[in-house]
């Protein structure tokens, strides 16, 4: 029963995904898709009871899962460099997510307005979270926080260079992504400084770090 249902909500979601670039993350374009999957209303319910909002919530955790199951596939994951993993991670996801850019940028759209803000930052928080638990990070001290705050700047970055990238394999996008690891990776050398700053020279350079990726 479980693998029935979802079958069925990723039946839903991939209709809906041929309509969103027209009207966005819609009541609309959720009713289009509904129809498209000859699934009915009252039984999308219950599979999706936010409607709209849990669909965006499956389409993230679906990139996850394809980012996932990449890395589980590619052997020589575990002797990569840490820099080296979250770069593979990223571009995993961006990856599989490319037939579905101009869903992706609608849905940016969506999370920024106001009243989906925290949703949209808990959706990049579990995404940052996987990439580095899969680096292999057992930090549970400060660091763990400042890793997964630079790493969801330099996701978001990645995101919007990503959108527009024309470039073969878009690799004008990859190259951004190696250059702002590398960044804040240095930054990440002067972690060990962190007693010698005050409060506030601590959040000024987390928001710098943070600019420069974006």
């Amino acid at each position: 029963m479980v693998g029935v249902l979802k079958g069925k909500s990723n039946k839903i979601l991939q209709a809906v995904l041929t309509e969103v670039p027209f009207d966005g993350w819609t009541d609309s374009a959720y009713e289009r898709g509904l129809k498209k999957a000859e699934v009915a209303r009252g039984e999308a319910d219950l599979l999706f009871p936010q409607g709209v909002r849990d669909l965006i919530e499956l389409f993230g955790e679906t990139a996850d899962q394809a980012m996932l199951a990449k890395i589980k596939a590619e052997p020589g994951f575990q002797r990569f460099r840490v820099r080296d993993k979250i770069m593979f991670a990223v571009k995993a996801r961006l990856e599989f997510l490319t037939p579905h850019r101009e869903a992706v940028r609608r849905m940016m759209i969506w999370y920024a307005l106001l009243p989906h803000l925290v949703l949209g930052l808990k959706r990049l928080s579990k995404t940052v979270d996987l990439i580095w638990v899969e680096a292999g990070d057992v930090s549970t001290d400060f660091n763990y926080y400042t890793k997964r705050v630079l790493l969801a700047g330099i996701v978001k970055a990645t995101m919007v260079v990503w959108l527009d990238d024309e470039t073969s394999g878009c690799q004008a996008s990859w190259d951004f992504l190696e250059r702002r690891i590398s960044e804040v990776l240095k930054f990440g050398k002067t972690i060990s400084l962190i007693k010698e700053w005050t409060p506030r020279e601590w959040i000024d350079k987390v928001r710098s770090t943070i600019k420069r990726a974006s």
